[in-house]
């Protein structure tokens, strides 16, 4: 099993979006949150997204939710750094993610 670390832009991402949400659905956001939690720590037992738009990262889609979890495979492909959560509505290629 690999260790799964949250970047502080992931953090970010997913905050950004809770406060959203929570503003019109204070029990949806939590539902959002748990599942984006699920979605990290099974990327842990199982890597198993596709390849990213950015070079040397992957994307995971998260089940039920218009969001993608970009990962990294680091520390000799024993730890899996989540870089960002970002929602599917973006757009955006391998030049960089989306700002904020």
């Amino acid at each position: 099993m690999r260790q799964v670390r949250w970047s502080e832009s992931a953090l970010a991402d997913v905050e950004a979006q809770l406060v959203h949400i929570a503003r019109d659905d204070p029990a949806a956001a939590r539902k959002v949150a748990l599942r984006l939690r699920e979605t990290g720590n099974a990327l842990g037992v199982f890597a198993t997204g596709h390849p990213g738009r950015v070079s040397a990262t992957y994307e995971k889609s998260v089940r039920g939710l218009p969001y993608l979890v970009v990962y990294a495979l680091t520390h000799n492909d024993s730890t899996v750094s989540i870089l960002r959560v970002i929602h599917t509505s973006r757009q955006w290629d391998s030049a960089g993610f989306p700002e904020g």
